[in-house]
């Protein structure tokens, strides 16, 4: 069974390009210079409509979590984290931890990116505790 693979789009391709190559992409908009994620096509705090992709460091904090104890499918191997991250550049992302006791993960713990194969194709950014 596979996992639930994300929807494509012209838009977001930069993200899963830089995923690809183990590299956390963010969108940055030229007028108010604030990164924004998910992407979109205007600016998110200045309505700006001029972005640009650079890449992030990858580094955060947990912002909030929970331990799901019951897989939605064989293809997720329970129990796991699924955490909100404050990135360092601002925006904050949903993702889950890895390499992690569930039992040990708090909120404020620093955390940094990493990169897991979804497909043959997309690989997704999931967290590691620093």
């Amino acid at each position: 069974m596979s996992k639930t693979l994300p929807p494509m789009s012209d838009l977001a391709q930069p993200f899963f390009d830089g995923a690809s190559n183990g590299e956390l992409w963010l969108q940055q908009c030229c007028n108010c210079s604030k990164h924004q994620f998910y992407p979109r096509t205007i600016c998110s705090h200045c309505s700006g409509r001029e972005l640009d992709w650079t890449t992030a460091s990858g580094n955060g904090v947990i912002a909030s979590f929970t331990v799901v104890r019951r897989a939605v499918s064989a293809a997720y191997e329970a129990p796991y984290v699924v955490a909100l991250i404050d990135l360092a550049e601002g925006p904050r992302m949903m993702s889950t931890l890895i390499d992690v006791d569930p039992e040990t993960v708090a909120i404020g713990q620093a955390v940094t990116v990493a990169f897991a194969e979804w497909s043959e194709s997309i690989s997704m950014p999931v967290f590691k505790l620093v």
